[in-house]
């Protein structure tokens, strides 16, 4: 590998994001359990949430108007002004959840800043996506911040023409083989594949992957031998 730059997910791959979202569902799953079972209420939420992502794209804010957008149908816009303020409360809470670093990241940022350029690549709101960085306490590591709307192969194209590299020289770290390792791997670049033990539905995808530009990691910590291998 002639690597330049690895770039990093940051929601489930530096911090803990997805735990918050599921403990969330739950309460509002409590919140309308008069109107429907709290299974049909996730399935509900997730269609909303999915439809919702060309308008809102992905975050905590467009979350929160999907669980209203949500709680509207399954109630048949019977719920109150009060349930809707619930609801805000706990898109408040969320946001200003504590954020907490997965294991080993700061040992792999500080190693792997000595020999290459590193790289936020996360989808998100910008606004949230920013707070949760600077909370962090990681943001000196990195010497580009790219908070996408998607990721797609053409939104890995702009970042790669940006950095000024080449695919081969970019490498993607993610916990979503949807939209951290199979759009690297097919415009050029190296990816791996650290899982987190809890996944969003919307990124699961059922795959055996075997490429040479391919690894998968344990653990975050695993990746160093990996790269200087």
């Amino acid at each position: 590998m002639k690597l330049k730059v690895i770039a990093f997910d940051a929601d489930d791959t530096l911090w803990v994001n997805e735990p918050y979202f599921q403990n969330t569902e739950k309460k509002f799953c409590s919140l309308l359990e008069d109107f429907l079972p709290g299974q049909d209420i996730s399935k509900e939420l997730f269609k909303v949430e999915v439809d919702n992502l060309p308008l809102y794209g992905y975050g905590i804010k467009g979350y929160i108007l999907s669980m209203i957008e949500a709680a509207l149908k399954i109630s048949d816009n019977k719920i109150s002004v009060e349930t809707i303020n619930i609801i805000l409360q706990y898109g408040r809470e969320m946001l200003n959840e504590p954020i907490e670093l997965l294991a080993g990241v700061e040992e792999v940022l500080s190693t792997l800043k000595t020999d290459f350029r590193l790289v936020v690549a996360t989808k998100g709101d910008l606004l949230d996506q920013e707070r949760k960085l600077k909370k962090s306490g990681l943001a000196h590591y990195f010497h580009h911040i790219e908070i996408m709307s998607d990721k797609r192969e053409d939104d890995y194209i702009k970042l790669i023409k940006h950095l000024d590299i080449n695919p081969e020289e970019f490498m993607m770290v993610g916990n979503s083989l949807k939209s951290d390792v199979m759009p690297v791997l097919n415009i050029g670049g190296y990816a791996i594949h650290v899982p987190y033990h809890t996944t969003w539905a919307h990124e699961h995808v059922e795959t055996s992957l075997s490429h040479e530009k391919f690894k998968q990691a344990d653990t975050l910590a695993d990746i160093l031998a990996q790269i200087q291998a």
